[in-house]
C-alpha cells in the first residue's frame, strides 16, 4: 500500500493487520457467570445423585457382591437372603425393546407425514397432537392401559399364545393373566415415547438437503423414491439416536409399568401372561415399605438402572455423531 509521508517523497508502507482485542463489558461478565453457575449446578446435582445412590447401595453390594447384578432371586427375608436384580434389569430392557418396536415405525411414518405430505395447517395440528402425548401423565397411561387397552387386546394375546407358541416368548401358562403382561406394558410405554422419537426424527429429516431432494424429483423420481434415496439415508444416524434415547426413556418408566405388570421377580422368559417386574416398578412397590439391607439393595438397583440408561444415552450420542449431530447436541 502506498502513501505520502509527511514532508517526504512517496514511500512504500506494508499492510499490517490491526489486532482486534475483544473487550468484555460488565454485562458480558455477569452473563458468563450465570452460565457457569448453571453448569456447575447441573454437575453438582449429578454428583449428589450418584453419591447418594453409591453410598446407600454399598451395603447391599458388600453383602452379596456383584452377583446380584445377574442373579434373579429376590428374597429379602428368610434364612437365605438374596437381592438379585438381574431379572428386573432384563425385564426393563425387554419392555424398552418392545416399546421401540411400536414407537420407531410409527414415529418415522409420522415424521415423514408432517414434513413431506401434510399441508401447512394439518402439519401444525399434527405437531400439536404429538406434543400433547408428551404431556399426558404416566399414571393416566397406566390406568388406560390396565382398564381399557389390556382388555381389548386379550383376544390378540390369546391368538398369539395359541398359534405362535412354537416361539418361546409367546408361550403362556395354562391360567394366564393377560392383563398384566410385558406385552401390554411394552405397547403402552411405546405410545408414551412416541413424542420423543417423533420429534427428534422430524428435526433430523428436516435438515436433509432440499436441493438434492428436489433434484431427484426433477430427474423424474417419485416422492417416495426421493425420500428413500435422500432423506432417510441422511437422517439414518439421527433416527438411530432418537430410538436409543426413546429406549432410555422406556426403561425408566415407572408409574405406568407399576399398573401394567405383576410384581414377580422371575426372569422374563415370555411376554404374554403375568410375570416379571422392572427396576422402576420394583423400587416403587418396595422402597417405602423397607429398611436396612433391602432398601440398600433397592438403591443399588436404582444406580444400576441409572448407569444403564446413561450408557444407552452415550451410545445414542456416539451413533448420532457418526452420521451427523442430533438437534440440540451442541
Amino acid at each position: 500500500m502506498s502513501s505520502i509521508a509527511a514532508g517526504g517523497p512517496l514511500a512504500q508502507v506494508d499492510d499490517v493487520p490491526r489486532p482486534l482485542v475483544p473487550t468484555r463489558t460488565a454485562s458480558d461478565l455477569r452473563f458468563r457467570g450465570i452460565l457457569v453457575l448453571g453448569v456447575l449446578a447441573m454437575m453438582a446435582v449429578l454428583v449428589v445423585v450418584l453419591g447418594y445412590l453409591s453410598s446407600n447401595g454399598w451395603k447391599a453390594l458388600v453383602f452379596q457382591g456383584p452377583s446380584l447384578l445377574w442373579s434373579g432371586r429376590w428374597s429379602p427375608t428368610g434364612a437365605h437372603i438374596s437381592y438379585g436384580i438381574g431379572a428386573d434389569l432384563a425385564t426393563s430392557l425387554l419392555i424398552g425393546v418392545l416399546a421401540l418396536a411400536v414407537a420407531v415405525p410409527v414415529s418415522i411414518a409420522t415424521a415423514l407425514m408432517i414434513n413431506e405430505y401434510a399441508p401447512q395447517l394439518v402439519r401444525r395440528v399434527l405437531i400439536t397432537l404429538v406434543d400433547l402425548i408428551a404431556v399426558i401423565p404416566g399414571i393416566v397411561f397406566g390406568i388406560w392401559g390396565l382398564d381399557y387397552f389390556s382388555t381389548r387386546t386379550k383376544g390378540l394375546q390369546v391368538w398369539m399364545s395359541s398359534w405362535l407358541s412354537f416361539f418361546p416368548p409367546f408361550r403362556t401358562p395354562t391360567a394366564a393373566n393377560y392383563s398384566n403382561s410385558i406385552f401390554v406394558a411394552g405397547i403402552v410405554v411405546g405410545i408414551m415415547i412416541l413424542p420423543v422419537v417423533t420429534s427428534v426424527s422430524r428435526e433430523v429429516m428436516a435438515q436433509a438437503p432440499r436441493d438434492a431432494f428436489e433434484g431427484a424429483l426433477a430427474l423424474g423420481g417419485t416422492r417416495w423414491g426421493a425420500i428413500t434415496d435422500v432423506i432417510l439415508p441422511f437422517a439414518r444416524g439421527g433416527i438411530i439416536g432418537a430410538a436409543l434415547l426413546g429406549l432410555g426413556r422406556a426403561m425408566g418408566e415407572t408409574i405406568a409399568v407399576v399398573y401394567l405388570i405383576s410384581f414377580d421377580n422371575n426372569w422374563p422368559d415370555r411376554i404374554l401372561g403375568s410375570g416379571g417386574t422392572s427396576i422402576p416398578a420394583l423400587i416403587a412397590n418396595r422402597f417405602t415399605e423397607t429398611q436396612g439391607g433391602e432398601q440398600s439393595a433397592l438403591t443399588l438397583a436404582g444406580l444400576a438402572l441409572f448407569l444403564l440408561t446413561m450408557i444407552v444415552s452415550l451410545a445414542a450420542r456416539s451413533i448420532s455423531a457418526r452420521y451427523g449431530e442430533l438437534p440440540g447436541s451442541r
